[in-house]
C-alpha cells in the first residue's frame, strides 16, 4: 500500500493513496489513538470519485515507528497544521475519529485563527466534544490493561492483539496517544464558524448521544448529528453509509 508523493518536504506526516478531482476541497482525515494513516485507506478508494482524500501520518507508528510519538494533542495539532500548509491551495474538509476528532478540531481552530481561512467542515467521529473532561487512564496501566482497553473498544484484531511482536509495534504509541488525550485541556471559548457534523455509534461505551451533541456549541455554523449502529468502531460495520455521511457534508459546503 504504497502512498503517492506527498506536498510537504520530507513526506512523513501527509499521505494520499488515490488521486481525486482537481477541484473542490480536499479531505483531511486523521486517525484514533494508537491508529496510523493507512486505517483510512478503505475510505480514501471509496471518496476517490468524488474528493481528494490525504491522511495524517502521526510520528511514532508504522514507517514512522522510530520517531518519538507527540507528547500532547497540541503538539500533533501544531505539526499536522505546519505540514498541511503546502496542501492549503484548494479549501480543507477535516475528518478525524476517536482522539483524531479531537486533532482535527485544534487544526480546524488553527486554520480559521492563522489563515482567516476554516475549514470547508469539520466532521467529527466517535467522540466527545471538546469541553467535556473525563480522565484517559489507559496510559497508566500496564501492557495487559493497555490491550484490555483495545478489547473494550473493539478497534483491533483480536488475532494482531495476540501477538508479541505487534503489540512491541502498536503499545508505545497507542500509550503515548492516551496520555497525550488525558492532559488536554479545553480552554475555551473556541467556537468554530465552520459547520460541524458528528458521528457516533449507538452502543460507543465512551462517547454518549449527549457528549456527541455537545458539540454543538463548538460552532457557530450548520452543525448535524448523526448516529450509527455499532460501538466505538461502528465504522468498520458501516462503511458505506458513514462514507455517505461524509460525502453529504462535503457536498452540503459546495451549494
Amino acid at each position: 500500500m504504497a502512498a503517492t508523493t506527498t506536498a510537504n518536504e520530507d513526506g512523513a506526516w501527509i499521505r494520499r493513496f488515490h488521486p481525486g478531482p482537481q477541484d473542490g476541497p480536499r479531505l483531511v482525515c486523521f486517525p484514533h489513538a494508537g491508529g496510523s494513516a493507512s486505517f483510512y485507506h478503505p475510505l480514501s478508494a471509496t471518496l476517490a470519485p468524488f474528493t481528494e482524500t490525504l491522511t495524517v501520518q502521526y510520528p511514532g507508528r508504522q514507517d514512522r515507528r522510530a520517531e518519538p510519538p507527540a507528547t500532547t494533542i497540541e503538539e500533533l495539532a501544531d505539526r499536522a497544521f505546519a505540514a498541511l500548509r503546502p496542501w492549503a491551495d484548494r479549501r480543507l474538509a477535516l475528518f478525524g475519529h476517536s482522539m483524531g476528532a479531537l486533532v482535527a478540531y485544534e487544526v480546524a481552530r488553527r486554520l480559521e485563527e492563522r489563515t482567516g481561512t476554516p475549514p470547508t467542515v469539520l466532521v467529527a467521529s466517535g467522540r466527545r466534544a471538546p469541553s467535556i473532561h473525563r480522565p484517559e487512564t489507559a496510559h497508566a496501566r500496564d501492557d495487559a490493561g493497555l490491550l484490555a482497553e483495545l478489547r473494550r473498544l473493539s478497534g483491533t484484531d483480536e488475532s494482531l492483539l495476540g501477538d508479541e511482536e505487534i503489540q512491541r509495534m502498536i503499545l508505545p504509541a497507542l500509550r503515548a496517544d492516551y496520555a497525550a488525550l488525558d492532559s488536554y485541556r479545553f480552554t475555551g471559548p473556541r467556537s468554530l464558524s465552520c459547520p460541524v457534523t458528528v458521528l457516533y455509534g449507538d452502543r460507543d461505551p465512551v462517547t454518549s448521544a449527549a457528549d456527541a451533541r455537545a458539540w454543538e456549541f463548538h460552532t457557530t455554523g450548520p452543525f448535524d448529528l448523526q448516529a450509527f449502529p455499532g460501538g466505538h468502531f461502528y465504522l468498520a460495520q458501516n462503511q458505506s453509509a458513514v462514507s455517505g455521511a461524509i460525502s453529504r457534508a462535503l457536498q452540503a459546503t459546495r451549494t
